[in-house]
C-alpha cells in the first residue's frame, strides 16, 4: 500500500501536469512563506495544549479535556473537505484508526468548515473519528497554526474550483489552518508535532503510531 507521502506526491504531480503555471507560482509563494518562518508559532514540544470544545459533524460538542481523560489525543488540523490532500490524509488516518485506538488514544480532525460541510457526512462510510468545526479559526490560532491564505491560492480556489472560503467557513474568508498534527499526552502536553507551511505535505500516519507506541510503553 502506498504511503501518504507517495499519495500526496502523486496528487502534486497530477496537478502540476494540468496546471504547471499555478504550481510553479505556488512553489514560489510557499518557499517565501517558509523563509519567513510562517508556522513558526505553532505549539512547541512540551507546551500545554489549549483546551477546546467544538461541534462535530452532527453538531454535538467534543471537548479535548474529556478525551484526554481517556488517553492520549491526536489532533490534526486540515483545510476542508474540498482539499484533495486533506482527503488523502484523513483516509490514511482512518486506515490506522484501529491501531490508534488499540494504543489507548483518540483522534480528532479540526477544520474551519461548518458542520454540515464536513467530510464525514459526505463519505459513504463514516471516518470513525470526530471531525470538528472551528469556524472562527480561534483554536487554530491558539495552536499557532492559523494561516492567512495567499491571494494566489484564494484566486485559484475561486476561478478553478468555484470555491469561496467565506461561504464554506461561514464568514472566515482568508484564514485556514496549516495542516498540522499534534500528539498530546494525558497531562495535556504536546509530545510530538508536525507542522509545514506547504499544505501539500502531511504527517505520515506511521510516525503518529510510532509516537503512540512509545507513550504506551512508558
Amino acid at each position: 500500500m502506498a504511503t501518504l507521502k507517495q499519495q500526496t506526491e502523486a496528487q502534486i504531480a497530477k496537478t502540476r501536469a494540468v496546471k504547471p503555471e499555478f504550481m510553479q507560482k505556488l512553489d514560489e509563494v510557499l518557499k517565501t512563506a517558509r523563509e519567513f518562518q510562517e508556522g513558526g508559532n505553532a505549539l512547541a514540544i512540551s507546551a500545554q495544549a489549549p483546551n477546546f470544545t467544538l461541534p462535530n459533524e452532527v453538531n454535538q460538542t467534543v471537548e479535548l479535556a474529556g478525551l484526554l481523560a481517556k488517553g492520549p489525543v491526536v489532533v490534526t488540523f486540515y483545510r476542508g473537505s474540498w482539499c484533495p490532500y486533506c482527503n488523502l490524509q484523513l483516509r490514511a488516518l482512518k486506515e490506522r484508526l484501529v491501531e490508534i485506538h488499540e494504543l489507548g488514544a483518540e483522534l480528532v480532525a479540526i477544520s474551519p468548515e461548518v458542520p454540515d460541510n464536513s467530510l464525514s457526512t459526505s463519505e459513504p462510510i463514516s471516518l470513525g473519528f470526530p471531525v470538528l468545526s472551528d469556524q472562527d479559526a480561534l483554536i487554530a490560532a491558539a495552536y499557532g497554526v492559523a494561516w492567512k491564505v495567499p491571494e494566489l491560492v484564494l484566486e485559484h480556489m475561486r476561478k478553478d474550483r468555484n470555491l469561496e472560503l467565506s461561504d464554506i467557513n461561514n464568514g472566515n474568508g482568508s484564514v485556514l489552518p496549516l495542516p498540522a498534527t499534534f500528539v498530546i499526552n494525558t497531562d495535556g502536553n504536546v509530545v510530538w508535532r508536525f507542522v509545514d507551511v506547504d499544505y501539500r505535505i502531511r504527517s505520515e500516519p506511521q510516525d503518529i503510531v510510532d509516537v503512540l507506541k512509545a507513550l504506551a510503553s512508558k
